[in-house]
């Protein structure tokens, strides 16, 4: 039976799919008398949560006395954007919460339950644990990691190249595009380094409906992009940029543009830095050099590769190339394979 109502509220939570930013996706039911009387759901960053919005969406609310809320993710018991939703249910008269997830925030992390049973509410939590932790999968390694989920995508052609020597180089199909495009939503930010930036001069944007656009990220040692003020990047205001640089000398940038300006730019300072911001997840677009930097530190969770029907050779620049000696051979798991009009998308996580 909690199964049956705990799947409501996973379907409930995806209404905030883009939406909730570094909040994470939430659904609640309200079940009285094995009749479903509420739903609600955390709909946008800054606005109610899924329990306050499934409790005032009642239209009979003196059902609400002695009834049962199933809700995906531990209810929060701290002050906020929005009132405790442990206080909430308390007032409403709800006297057992079904739980899917205890939330790994450390704000929240078990304080939610332990204040609702003190205060006489039955409490059961784990219930389709697995399923509703599909939900944040990176709002969760977020917060059991201390650091955000970081994956690699690549494009490259079936002899392991990604573009001809100092070119941009156009390898996959129109819908491979659309899906890079798309897939780059699903993300907090965006990390290319500086030559990528200077060859390809992309924008980094997204077509995916979000509410808060990814932070474009771009590692610059030598402050190179800098002096290059016609970058697409540069020219509109979409999204928060930051500069990873080594340079110390200060160049007048857009106002959405931070210069961060250390005397060693490193991956470990890099994703320190991003943690430290809160950013939960990072999609990675290359170049080489900074890809293998990643391979180097272990801090990657997740390689996603575009390959396409084609073949360069010569001189052209290499996947995951730099002059780093290496003396071990990296293996991934969990694989997945398909193909999209012609083009290869393979997937595989860091074991």
């Amino acid at each position: 039976m909690h199964e049956t109502y705990m799947r409501l509220a996973l379907q409930e939570a995806l209404k905030g799919a883009g939406k909730t930013f570094t909040n994470p996706l939430v659904g609640a039911v309200i079940v009285s008398e094995n009749q479903v009387i509420a739903v609600g759901s955390h709909l946008a960053y800054g606005q109610p949560h899924a329990e306050m919005n499934a409790i005032q969406s009642c239209i009979t609310p003196e059902k609400l006395f002695n009834s049962t809320i199933y809700v995906t993710l531990e209810p929060c018991h701290h002050y906020g954007k929005q009132p405790p939703c442990t206080k909430t249910i308390l007032d409403s008269g709800i006297k057992r919460v079904v739980i899917g997830q205890l939330d790994p925030n450390p704000l929240v992390a078990g304080k939610g339950k332990q204040f609702l049973e003190e205060q006489g509410v039955e409490v059961i939590s784990g219930v389709m644990t697995e399923e509703v932790r599909q939900l944040n999968p990176f709002y969760n390694f977020f917060y059991e990691h201390q650091r955000p989920y970081i994956t690699l995508k690549q494009a490259i052609s079936l002899d392991g190249k990604i573009a001809l020597a100092g070119q941009r180089t156009g390898l996959t199909n129109e819908k491979v595009a659309k899906k890079v495009h798309e897939e780059r939503g699903d993300y907090q930010a965006i990390l290319v380094g500086s030559q990528t930036l200077l060859i390809d001069n992309p924008t980094l944007g997204t077509t995916k409906d979000v509410l808060f656009p990814p932070l474009r990220i771009i590692l610059d040692r030598k402050g190179q992009t800098l002096e290059h003020p016609e970058l697409r990047l540069f020219q509109e205001d979409k999204g928060k940029i930051l500069i990873f640089t080594e340079r110390k000398s200060v160049v007048k940038m857009p106002k959405w543009v931070e210069v961060l300006s250390f005397p060693q730019v490193t991956i470990e300072r890099v994703i320190s830095e991003l943690t430290r911001r809160g950013v939960q997840s990072v999609y990675v677009e290359g170049g080489a050099q900074i890809h293998d930097a990643f391979l180097a530190t272990g801090l990657w969770d997740e390689l996603i590769t575009y390959v396409a029907p084609k073949v360069i050779g010569g001189n052209s620049t290499s996947s995951f190339s730099s002059q780093r000696l290496v003396e071990s051979v990296t293996n991934l798991s969990d694989l997945t394979v398909e193909t999209i009009d012609g083009d290869l998308r393979i997937v595989g996580r860091r074991r």
